[in-house]
């Protein structure tokens, strides 16, 4: 019961980041109704900083080494400047449920980007998983048919893939600079990046904008909660869960994109891109299997191999004693009698 109690609140932290990333693409495209992509993130960057302002004596780059800059800077240059344009762009030219299943294969294309740049290893399963997800993604692109909430979703499901390999880009970057920078530390630089890359998006703010205040209360929503917020809830509950069962969770940030896009917007794909989202949700699902297979897989082959050493050790070990030994005790010989008292 404790146990259970213990994980009650991480998976509730998890659940909750869950909700409000997949909220995050129907509240796009709710307030790009009323304000331009660059004016959005521009006041979304504004809120996170104000956000961050009672943290900023945390920042600290007491860990750059020489060369750094050219990691930071390529860092920032993908999360949030180009993966934030492409995204808000892309949502102005399709739905943001199409932009949501697309959103789901971020996991296998960083999987494929630490195969191709860090050699590390990408398992059979893994492949399988990405190439029946991209081929989801292929025929949910071509099955749009353009209408008022998407008049180019081939074209804005293009960007949408953009910027999730600009995600990627940032996931490796960031995985190596993790080691010498708190989180903390590369969330404010990367803030600050945004709030002069999408600048021109402020100037066209005007009093006008005050005739909107559902409109500000969203970006509002998206720089606090969505950009801050779900990160600090998802750490949290990454902290205290296994990785898979977390990693797992998020797998829903789709399913609750496309929910949420169907009650706020009546958004709704059609009988050729359901069946091409439930590929694509499948293979995300079997590639983290086959992955996380590999891996299990491997460690008992260590364990096997270490315990099959250990016993010809001890073999050797037996092998070697003066006749009459009766046992082996971390590499000591015993006498095979004992005096008794």
């Amino acid at each position: 019961m404790k146990s259970a109690d213990k994980a009650f609140w991480p998976m509730l932290a998890v659940l909750c980041t869950v909700v409000l990333w997949g909220s995050s693409f129907p509240m796009m495209k709710a307030v790009l109704a009323v304000f331009g992509p660059l004016t959005i993130m521009w006041l979304r960057m504004l809120v996170g900083i104000l956000v961050l302002l009672p943290f900023w004596r945390r920042v600290s780059f007491a860990g750059y080494r020489k060369g750094d800059w050219r990691l930071l800077g390529g860092m920032v240059l993908c999360m949030p400047c180009l993966y934030f344009y492409l995204e808000s762009n892309a949502l102005t030219l399709t739905t943001s449920s199409q932009a949501g299943v697309v959103a789901a294969i971020l996991p296998l294309v960083v999987a494929l980007g630490a195969w191709i740049f860090l050699r590390e290893p990408l398992e059979r399963g893994s492949l399988f998983g990405l190439g029946l997800a991209l081929a989801g993604v292929i025929c949910l692109t071509l099955s749009g048919s353009p209408d008022a909430s998407a008049p180019h979703p081939v074209l804005g499901n293009l960007m949408e893939l953009g910027a999730m390999l600009s995600a990627a880009v940032y996931m490796l970057l960031a995985r190596q600079l993790g080691s010498r920078y708190n989180a903390l530390t590369l969330t404010a630089l990367q803030t600050v990046t945004g709030l002069v890359f999408f600048f021109p998006g402020a100037l066209d703010l005007g009093p006008q904008a005050l005739e909107h205040p559902e409109a500000l209360l969203a970006a509002a929503y998206l720089g606090a909660f969505v950009s801050i917020g779900a990160f600090g809830l998802y750490n949290f509950g990454l902290s205290r869960l296994e990785a898979g069962r977390a990693a797992a969770a998020i797998n829903l940030v789709p399913v609750v994109a496309v929910a949420l896009a169907w009650v706020w917007l009546g958004e709704a794909l059609n009988w050729v891109q359901i069946p091409a989202a439930c590929a694509t949700l499948l293979g995300v699902w079997l590639a983290q299997r086959g992955a996380a297979a590999e891996s299990a897989r491997k460690m008992a082959q260590g364990v096997a191999q270490d315990v099959a050493q250990g016993v010809k050790q001890m073999a050797r070990d037996m092998d070697g004693q003066p006749a009459g030994a009766g046992g082996v005790l971390q590499g000591k010989s015993l006498p095979a009698s004992t005096p008794r008292d």
